[in-house]
């Protein structure tokens, strides 16, 4: 454990409570591998993060807290890439994608859900409409029941999400 007095580093984090927290993490998967390779992200994610506080007084829920932020964009990765099978499996034979092909889609679909992730759900769903389904703003409005100019609003707040969040990842 760590001591009140003493700061706080990854590396004491690491050795005193990375077994219990994959032990957490096996527990809420049921996978052990994904629960490992969960632990050492959570780690990663504390090494490359410029907020890590200096004194840690509780640091099962800090890493809780941090780990439950992981397993959350790994079930919503796995919802989405059983989605996209699902539509694979029902496409006629003739849309059927290679190997390389459907991993390229897959990793586009998890970098756009990164994107938007945070977004209000009409925000999503307008620009989602726009982009993929190639409605018109008027059709959009219509289904989410709002005005058109709220429909642009939703489109550009989403656009300008996509952007800086795209700048900030090539920095």
């Amino acid at each position: 454990m760590t001591t009140p007095h003493a700061p706080t580093t990854v590396e004491s984090l690491y050795s005193h409570h990375h077994s219990w927290l994959r032990g957490w993490l096996q527990r809420r998967l049921g996978n052990p591998d994904h629960a490992a390779d969960l632990a050492q992200d959570t780690f990663i994610r504390l090494l490359s993060s410029e907020r890590v506080p200096p004194r840690i007084e509780e640091p099962r829920a800090f890493l809780t807290t941090v780990a439950q932020r992981l397993l959350s964009n790994h079930w919503r990765r796995e919802k989405l890439e059983r989605a996209y099978l699902d539509a694979l499996a029902q496409a006629p034979q003739e849309w059927a994608r290679s190997p390389e092909e459907r991993a390229l889609i897959l990793e586009t679909l998890f970098e756009l859900d990164r994107l938007l992730d945070g977004l209000p759900e009409l925000s999503r769903r307008a620009f989602l409409l726009s982009q993929l389904d190639g409605q018109t703003h008027a059709q959009i409005a219509e289904t989410l029941g709002v005005s058109i100019p709220t429909v642009k609003r939703y489109i550009a707040r989403a656009l300008q999400r996509c952007y800086f969040a795209d700048l900030a990842f090539t920095a």
